[in-house]
This record gives C-alpha cells, sequence and structure tokens, in this order.
C-alpha cells in the first residue's frame, strides 16, 4: 500500500456493487474525469460474477476482499455492503492499514461502531461514516444560519424523509434496523450535528411490513434550551411518490424551509428569497471531502466517527423509547478509548 501523503494518485478499491456502490462508481469516474488524483482500480462483490458488464470490465473485479487486498496495492477501501458487515470489515481494514470510507449507517449496533472508532485512532488510519446530508447543499446552509446566528436562536424544526418501500433485505428489521436506522438515521445525524445530543428523545413507531424493523417514526427531541424538534421518517409511501426529503426550522429572525430541492428563506421584515446553493449533490461532495481529508493528513472535521457514535446513541435511545411507547430516554453516550 501506498503512503497517501507522497502527492501520488489514491489508489481506491470499492466492496459492494448495488445502488449505492454504483452511487460511489458514479463519483470516482466523474473525479478522475475532473483530474482529480485518484483512481478506482479495484471492485468487489460477492455476486461480481453475475453483476459484470461492460462497465465494470474497466476494472480489476473480485468476489474474495482477501483476494484485492492480496493482489491489488490500496490506499483507500470504500465500503458499500449491508449494514451487518460495516464493523467486522472496517476494523480489520483499518487495522490493516487502510483508510475507510464507509457508507451509513455507521453499524448494526452502537458497540459495533464503538469498535470501528477505535480501531480507527488505533490505527491512525482515516474513517469517515458517509452521512452525506453533512455535506448535502440544502443542510450545509442550514447549518451556516445556525452556526453563525444570523437569524438568531433556533425555535423549532422539523424534518422529514420518505419513500416507497425498499427492497424486500431492508424490511427484515433484524438485518437493517428498519426504517429507524437505515433512513430516520439521516435526519438524526442532522439534529446531532446542528446541535448536539439531546437529553432526551421520544419515539413512536409503526410497524407495517412485520419483519422485526419499525417502518414509520417520528421522534422529539429535547433540549435545555427549549426548542421544539420533530424528525419523522416513512418508507410505506404510496401512489407515485417515489422520495421525498424536507425541513422547516423557525429561527427568531427567520424561517427557513427545504422542498422540491429548493432552500426557501423569510426574513422578519424582508421580503423571502432562494438561496444559492452548490448544484453537486452530497454524495460527491463527501467523497470529494474524505479524499481531500486522506491526500492531505488531516483528520476529518464534519464527519468525524466521534459524531457518528453520538448519532447511533440517538438512534438506540429512540428505539427504546419506541418500545416503550415514547417515553422519555437519554442517549447513553460511548467514549472511544484508542488502546482498545
Amino acid at each position: 500500500m501506498t503512503n497517501a501523503n507522497d502527492n501520488r494518485t489514491l489508489r481506491v478499491g470499492l466492496i459492494g456493487i448495488g445502488s449505492m456502490g454504483g452511487v460511489h462508481l458514479d463519483v470516482y469516474e466523474r473525479l478522475a474525469r475532473e483530474g482529480y488524483p485518484v483512481e478506482l482500480t479495484a471492485i468487489c462483490d460477492l455476486k461480481i460474477a453475475e453483476l459484470k458488464n461492460d462497465r465494470l470490465a474497466a476494472y480489476a473485479l473480485y468476489d474474495s476482499v482477501e483476494a484485492m487486498l492480496r493482489d491489488e496495492t490500496l490506499d483507500i477501501v470504500d465500503i458499500t455492503v449491508p449494514t451487518p458487515f460495516h464493523a467486522e470489515l472496517a476494523c480489520s481494514l483499518l487495522e490493516q492499514g487502510y483508510h475507510v470510507l464507509c457508507e451509513k449507517p455507521m453499524a448494526r449496533t452502537s458497540e459495533q461502531a464503538l469498535r470501528m472508532a477505535e480501531a480507527a485512532a488505533a490505527s491512525g488510519r482515516t474513517l469517515m461514516i458517509g452521512q452525506c446530508l453533512r455535506f448535502w447543499p440544502a443542510y450545509e446552509y442550514l447549518k451556516a444560519c445556525v452556526a453563525d446566528g444570523r437569524y438568531g436562536n433556533v425555535r423549532a424544526g422539523y424534518f422529514f424523509r420518505g419513500s416507497g418501500y425498499p427492497l424486500p433485505w431492508y424490511l427484515n428489521g433484524e438485518n437493517s434496523g428498519g426504517c429507524l436506522l437505515d433512513m430516520h438515521v439521516h435526519d438524526t445525524d442532522i439534529v446531532n450535528w446542528l446541535f448536539g445530543l439531546p437529553a432526551k428523545v421520544s419515539t413512536s413507531g409503526r410497524v407495517v411490513a412485520p419483519k422485526g424493523g419499525y417502518d414509520v417514526v417520528s421522534t422529539n427531541y429535547y433540549y435545555p434550551e427549549g426548542m421544539v424538534l420533530n424528525a419523522q421518517a416513512d418508507w410505506t409511501l404510496e401512489g407515485d411518490i417515489k422520495f421525498a426529503m424536507t425541513y422547516r426550522v423557525n429561527l427568531e429572525g427567520a424561517s427557513i424551509v427545504f422542498a422540491e430541492g429548493e432552500v426557501s428563506v423569510h426574513p422578519v421584515g424582508e421580503p423571502g428569497f432562494k438561496a444559492e446553493l452548490p448544484q453537486d449533490a452530497g454524495y460527491y461532495r463527501e467523497i470529494r471531502y474524505f479524499l481531500d481529508a486522506v491526500a492531505s493528513g488531516q483528520p476529518v472535521a464534519v464527519c468525524p466517527p466521534e459524531a457518528t457514535l453520538d448519532t447511533m446513541a440517538i438512534i438506540e435511545a429512540e428505539q427504546r423509547s419506541a418500545e416503550l411507547g415514547g417515553e422519555l430516554v437519554a442517549p447513553r453516550t460511548r467514549t472511544v478509548n484508542a488502546a482498545n
């Protein structure tokens, strides 16, 4: 494996070429066209023989991670496999000296997520979880408004994400964690990013496809500042609604609304306006940010493992609350110990 800080092209191996693997593949190919010093050299998937096509033929293809690592000289491994395999795979790669980008959610449990964060700290390698909304222009804009106080303090906020039913694998809550962990984790992570850990959460959930996970969830987040915050997720939307994500945040000096792909800002005493946002999707900005961090040897500041570990703690508090019929539950945070 090469030293990522020697100004050479970063060599990447991609594990998993399903829907999100395809998204990551698109980004790496775009970056290569743009002249970014990165080369996706190898793709690994257990079903690579049946997935192989003319496009994938441009890469070294493997159905074994061990074979890929043995045969290829890589700096980075990008993980886009099902959630239950994240922790073991990421920890092994970090311990072998690779930088790791891993799709969300961080892991199936917070215990597994803690092992990942500790493996990164002990190895000195870069680990980042693909919580892509932290890089999505509409959410970056909201973060800037909250952080610099241009419109005063937040009074209330509402976040929503929804879709039709996902692939059957996701409906098995034992594997995916259900809508709560797989979809709702996006907005939970945004609440964490904007406001930090809540003191307590109260969650209601409904099981529509009874396979061990909630399919519709709604969480209220409680902070000492008294903000009224709610996030909902629903992957049982019917009809021609394929996907939707939105937010509405009310501050002392303005309301900010994200809907239909646009952010509208409505200041007190002034005409409302559309925020000017970068056109690139969060996936592109996320991967480029990660590559920049690896190339420069700088830690990831926007989405460090410790932050996504806290998001996992919030999610698990939400799970407990839903199981208790909406009772208030405090997140149980975990401390990273690099010696472990």
